[in-house]
């Protein structure tokens, strides 16, 4: 395997603090910005000069299609094109963790660190994904697990858990050499944990560009008026982006079937006259206190979150239906709110300006009818979707600190839909008709919540 050959040149200029920002040229150059050092790779082979040989027809597409391009126009800017991100691969040696990403296209890409836990994070601007059974790491090296997506529109990243503190080497390029695309070399070398400490932390134009991009997602002026006739539903759909959630045994990620669901919610509850809210639309990450706060914003009248859950037991099965309590109803409950709540920090989120005012008041008295009618809505809920899929046996209706439910003055229920661990719930989460019945019935439930009470006297109708 050749490398690519460098020249460093000496700049001077500000330190990076500990990130590392790499800038695929589209021609035949890598620029690499380290600390005040700038260094210089001049590819060992042409781009295009070996025949491509085994590549994917995605892959083949994007290179024919730019081989068979006119020459632009110079009064024309070109198109910008998505690069694909088409392979990661893991290598574990004695003395580093080797992690790779294959492109088709050279784009810009950073690297740096974040600690509790302690994390590599990989961002870069939109891609598109075409990763086929990525390798999973055997978690003898540094990394743990890693995962990628779509962080925020516009933006792309992997996020790599690490077993151990390490330190990010400056990052080699491999041209395009028999078929491969470009690959961007990433060994990570195990350090102190205070030497880790020391460079770890957001980059301080990620964290204006977070907190600038977090504020524009609130309404600036919520569509509400001041008598509302309908009532607003937020839906929360968990997950997304490169958080997928739990991750069945035939590969189902949690992101995209609590969406599936949530999207068909959605519909349902428009077509009964509600106004509808979604913390998300598509395959991107939101902040878990910024998707309570979404709601909030709007005045919800209810929060419905929607996930997916696993058990080291495959024989566990059902639906369930949390609500909050700051003790957790079992142990199981308190170990899965536990979980979740720690999404933000596994995948990359800044958590640095979040203050959490609502905790002082979440067992205050002001909150106590809150959580009474977030109670009542889990019961209606699990009245109604028993008639359609099976329910936890034991407990269906369970409670634990979610961060999402954790609103004083908005009712909130988190809906578990399921094992993914558990194979006839992983079957059925995938079935379209399975989907839009739990919808109708979770639609139900809402109907039920809101429902005038019965005038005195009056009994309700025969079923």
């Amino acid at each position: 395997m050749v490398y690519i050959q460098l020249s460093r040149a000496k700049t001077k200029g500000a330190g990076m603090g500990g990130v590392r920002k790499i800038i695929l040229l589209s021609t035949i150059g890598l620029v690499l910005t380290a600390g005040a050092g700038l260094a210089l790779f001049t590819l060992s082979a042409a781009r295009g000069q070996d025949t491509p040989q085994t590549v994917d027809d995605v892959i083949n597409k994007v290179l024919r299609e730019r081989a068979q391009a006119p020459a632009p126009d110079s009064a024309k800017p070109p198109a910008a094109r998505e690069a694909v991100v088409m392979g990661a691969r893991i290598g574990e040696h004695q003395d580093r963790t080797r992690f790779v990403v294959e492109l088709s296209e050279p784009i810009p890409m950073r690297t740096f660190t974040l600690n509790n836990p302690n994390r590599v994070v990989i961002d870069m601007p939109s891609v598109r994904w075409h990763l086929e059974g990525p390798p999973k790491p055997t978690g003898n090296g540094a990394v743990r697990s890693y995962r990628y997506g779509t962080f925020r529109p516009g933006n792309a990243r992997f996020v790599i858990d690490l077993n151990g503190p390490v330190n990010v080497a400056e990052p080699m390029v491999l041209p395009p050499q028999n078929g491969s695309g470009y690959r961007v070399v990433f060994d990570l070398f195990p350090v102190t944990q205070a030497k880790f400490d020391a460079n770890a932390g957001w980059p301080a134009d990620l964290k204006a560009r977070e907190q600038a991009v977090q504020m524009a997602a609130l309404p600036k002026s919520p569509p509400v008026p001041q008598t509302r006739i309908k009532k607003a539903i937020i839906i929360d759909a968990g997950h997304g982006g490169p958080d997928s959630g739990t991750i069945g045994h035939d590969g189902t990620m949690e992101k995209d079937v609590v969406l599936a669901v949530a999207m068909k919610l959605r519909a349902t509850l428009l077509t009964r006259g509600y106004t509808v809210y979604t913390t998300r639309d598509s395959d991107v990450i939101v902040p878990l206190t910024q998707r309570a706060r979404i709601g909030r914003a709007y005045k919800a009248d209810l929060f419905i979150s929607i996930h997916a859950d696993s058990n080291p037991d495959p024989n566990v099965s059902g639906l369930s239906v949390y609500t909050l309590s700051e003790k957790g109803s079992d142990r199981e409950a308190a170990a899965l709110a536990q979980k979740e709540n720690a999404a933000d920090a596994i995948n990359g989120v800044d958590l640095s300006g979040d203050n959490s005012a609502v905790a002082p008041i979440l067992i205050d008295l002001a909150q106590r009818d809150t959580m009474n009618k977030s109670s009542h809505f889990a019961e209606g809920a699990l009245a109604e979707l028993g008639a359609v899929t099976d329910i936890l046996p034991r407990q269906p209706h369970r409670s634990a600190a979610f961060v999402v439910l954790k609103s004083p003055d908005m009712p909130s229920v988190l809906i578990e839909l399921g094992y993914l661990s558990n194979s006839h719930d992983a079957a059925q989460m995938q079935l379209e008709s399975w989907r839009a019945r739990v919808a109708r019935a979770i639609a139900a439930a809402v109907d039920r919540q809101f429902a005038p009470p019965l005038e005195a006297g009056a009994s309700s109708p025969t079923p």
